[in-house]
């Protein structure tokens, strides 16, 4: 399973929310042109159909054109060209061949209504079935039912609280809610219209800020991964360091975390799996000085990459806020221009506190890329979007599970449609 269908189908919970929520708004005050459609309905031939049997003398002569127009009567009529000669004969076979017609041509005439009966039952508790039967039988049929909303200020505002909700924050639901409606006030415009629109804005919005972990020709290159407890570092430090050793790059993992030794045993099964070394310290040692005694051992041996963990610190803890900024001062008595990169590692559960928590460590330790993990057990996937237009800073790679596999580059447009729940 490729990574973006894997995103797609963990992050049903985020599209979810915001697909319901957008065909609620639809549904809210929505207007098809399939409601006056229904109307003829009722003018069908369906009275004909019942009275023709009573009618049937009178239409005797008038079967002669009828095979003309349809092929598959033809052989009907042509036996009933000589019936008309006796006018006594049964009463009872002259109507079939007449009755067959005319119920053709009710189906034919019931047909278009059938297709759009559906628009009404569209605001029910299960509106995606109809939409995809429609999609695999009908083809192009199914979106003329689609039930479509006039884009106003009610629906636009809507829309904006249905951002918020989704953890975009509120600037930048206002900013994507104004470019979606930007030329499109008063358009009519349905549920699959407006997850488009809305998985190109944040598209657009994501598309300057992903890019990959930068490598530098300088060895070792240092990568400083920080965040709060729980955040998943040390899983991702595992992922990252096994991927780079599969491009063939040596790497060598500083388990800086001393004082859980959870992290430390997981970083030494990471390595092992890995086949990347990982150096430690006793529980309670200073992480400052593991950090510069892995600083001199990379160096010497010659390793490409140095990722260095470190203990996960509330962004309120100022003494620990401290300590990551003396790791940061001690490992530049190595080598000044360290640590060359240093990764922010999200949880997506937090929603809107990551915004605060990247304001904190971006000021203490210099954050240059960010990568979120979790975001398959959130349904509220939109904070990414929020950090992306508020700091601006690469997003390096997304993580939706535990596997080696669930943490991959992040693409903008992947991400968008997923988000939303924009089938490919």
């Amino acid at each position: 399973m490729s990574f973006f269908k894997k995103l797609k189908s963990r992050l049903t919970r985020s599209s979810s929310k915001l697909e319901q929520g957008l065909e609620d708004i639809v549904a809210e005050n929505a207007s098809s042109e399939d409601e006056v459609a229904e109307t003829p309905e009722p003018s069908a031939p369906a009275t004909p159909a019942e009275t023709s049997p009573e009618a049937a003398p009178q239409t005797r002569a008038e079967p002669a054109p009828e095979p003309e127009a349809g092929p598959e009567p033809e052989p009907q009529h042509s036996e009933t060209i000589n019936l008309p000669d006796p006018t006594p004969p049964a009463p009872g076979y002259v109507p079939a061949p007449v009755t067959e017609p005319v119920e053709e041509e009710h189906a034919q005439i019931a047909k278009a209504p059938l297709d759009v009966e559906p628009a009404p039952e569209r605001p029910s508790p299960e509106p995606k079935k109809p939409g995809l039967l429609g999609r695999i039988f009908g083809g192009g049929e199914a979106k003329v039912a689609e039930p479509r909303r006039v884009l106003d200020d009610e629906m636009l505002e809507s829309l904006e609280e249905l951002l918020i909700a989704s953890d975009m924050g509120v600037d930048t639901a206002l900013r994507v809610s104004a470019n979606l409606a930007e030329g499109r006030m008063g358009r009519k415009l349905s549920v699959s219209e407006i997850k488009g629109l809305l998985a190109q804005e944040v598209a657009r919005i994501m598309e300057p800020v992903a890019k990959p972990l930068p490598l530098y020709p300088k060895k070792p290159q240092v990568v400083l991964v920080v965040g709060v407890n729980g955040s998943g570092k040390t899983t991702t430090i595992g992922k990252l360091a096994s991927q780079f050793r599969a491009a063939g790059k040596q790497v060598v993992i500083a388990a800086g975390d001393t004082f859980r030794a959870a992290a430390v045993e997981q970083l030494q099964v990471w390595g092992d799996r890995a086949g990347v070394p990982v150096l430690t310290a006793p529980e309670g040692s200073d992480p400052a000085s593991l950090a510069y005694d892995a600083m001199k051992k990379a160096e010497a041996e010659g390793a490409d990459l140095l990722m260095i963990d470190t203990a996960g610190r509330l962004q309120n803890r100022a003494d620990l806020m401290e300590e990551l900024a003396k790791i940061v001062r001690v490992i530049r008595k190595v080598d000044e221009t360290a640590p060359h990169n240093t990764l922010l590692v999200l949880d997506a559960t937090t929603g809107q506190n990551a915004l605060q928590q990247v304001d904190v460590f971006r000021k203490i330790s210099n954050v240059s890329g960010l990568v979120m993990t979790k975001l398959d057990g959130t349904a509220k996937g939109g904070v990414l979007v929020a950090l992306a237009d508020k700091f601006g800073l690469p997003i390096h790679a997304i993580g939706v599970g535990e596997q080696l596999d669930d943490l991959a580059p992040f693409d903008p447009e992947e991400f968008a449609q997923a988000l939303v729940g924009l089938e490919d």
